[in-house]
């Protein structure tokens, strides 16, 4: 204690000396890390913990989204932006441009026959069918037109077109990984599209329209004969997921007990490692069935959902949220979630999480609330 300093002072001169000293920390951009019952103001514990956080919140498509997805498309062009997307942002972390503190998504209404110029960014990304049978993304040399319920990869880094090949406007949402990546520091955008050396508009077609259908449609076989590294890899290598193998796959475990806490839940997965689509996140198709409400659920990750079929609603920490068809509801981590059909069809919810960059880190935990009020861990037996 040889260079230690004993405070000999006390009374309204020890505080004069605390706001002086806290001031002076402030201007140099550093922060007290400590905590005292008594000087809240500067209670480390009570600044980090109310910080901007997330809360949940729902986007309805009927009431919200849809008339200005079609007055955008009337009044930006392609020739003002190639990027005429409405992001949901989370009233909890605005202005920055996340629908929970990893993810946002967004809707794009795409005018008949318009196809936005070759880009690539450091976000990975998907595009999930909502109206019109010719919504369009080129990938990596891969033309893939996509319809409702369609789901599409722009891996990290892959170039990719979007657009529509239809003679109707065609509506889609895209959900990415921006906030995280953002967070790391790691965002990049290029839009400096060559083949060849010459500037283009548009992708080549390197592969077959059916590519990935032909060659990973067929779960529990891998061809041997081509290359699978496609893009930058450490993503699935297929990059377009059909509504109608994945509807197919759910009505024929409709009668299946299922989860009580998740009903029928299936993920989209990397056809060569059974994980999911992206080290960053992953995607489910649910189905609550005529007359079911799950059990509540409560997880450390992060879920946009958005209500594809049928009616119902979500309850979250005991408030109600309806669900109805295109909406988006933000449920961040740390809420108990349950879900219930109003209707007399099946309830079908496409789902996005951040649960591997959770995992990754040694932070995803889940926890179930049984009938009888006990919580379980979900995660044990995982």
């Amino acid at each position: 204690m040889g260079n230690r300093r004993e405070l000999t002072l006390s009374g309204p001169a020890r505080e004069a000396a605390l706001r002086e000293m806290y001031a002076e920390i402030n201007a140099r951009n550093m922060f007290p890390f400590w905590a005292r019952a008594s000087d809240v103001e500067h209670d480390e514990i009570r600044q980090l913990m109310s910080g901007p956080k997330p809360v949940p919140f729902r986007w309805s498509y009927k009431d919200d989204i849809e008339s200005l997805l079609h007055r955008s498309a009337e009044l930006i062009t392609t020739g003002d932006t190639d990027r005429r997307s409405l992001v949901l942002v989370n009233p909890g972390l605005a202005p920055r441009r996340a629908t929970v503190s990893t993810l946002y998504t967004a809707y794009r209404l795409n005018d008949p026959n318009e196809i936005m110029p070759p880009h690539r960014h450091t976000a990975s990304a998907i595009r999930f069918g909502l109206t019109g049978a010719k919504n369009f993304t080129g990938v990596e040399g891969e033309d893939i037109t996509f319809g409702p319920g369609d789901m599409v990869l722009t891996p990290r880094d892959t170039w990719h077109n979007h657009g529509n090949v239809g003679d109707e406007p065609a509506i889609n949402l895209s959900v990415l990984d921006y906030p995280l990546v953002e967070n790391l520091n790691a965002l990049a955008f290029d839009h400096d599209y060559k083949e060849g050396g010459v500037a283009k508009k548009k992708q080549s077609a390197r592969f077959p329209t059916d590519y990935s259908a032909r060659v990973y449609g067929t779960g529990g076989l891998r061809p041997r004969f081509v290359n699978h590294f496609r893009g930058v890899g450490g993503s699935s290598p297929m990059f377009v997921y059909r509504y109608d193998a994945m509807r197919e796959l759910l009505e024929r475990h409709r009668d299946y007990a299922g989860n009580p806490h998740e009903g029928l839940l299936i993920e989209y997965i990397d056809p060569l490692t059974g994980g999911p689509v992206y080290k960053t996140m992953t995607f489910f198709m649910q189905m609550v069935r005529k007359g079911e409400t799950t059990l509540p659920v409560k997880q450390s990750a992060s879920l946009l959902v958005a209500p594809f079929e049928g009616r119902g609603h979500a309850l979250i920490d005991g408030t109600r949220f309806a669900l109805d068809r295109f909406d988006t509801l933000a449920i961040p981590g740390g809420h108990w979630v349950e879900y219930a059909n109003e209707g007399n069809d099946p309830l079908i919810l496409f789902v996005a999480s951040d649960e591997p960059a959770l995992a990754s880190f040694g932070l995803l935990t889940r926890y179930g609330r049984t009938a009888s009020g006990d919580v379980v861990n979900l995660l044990q037996d995982a």
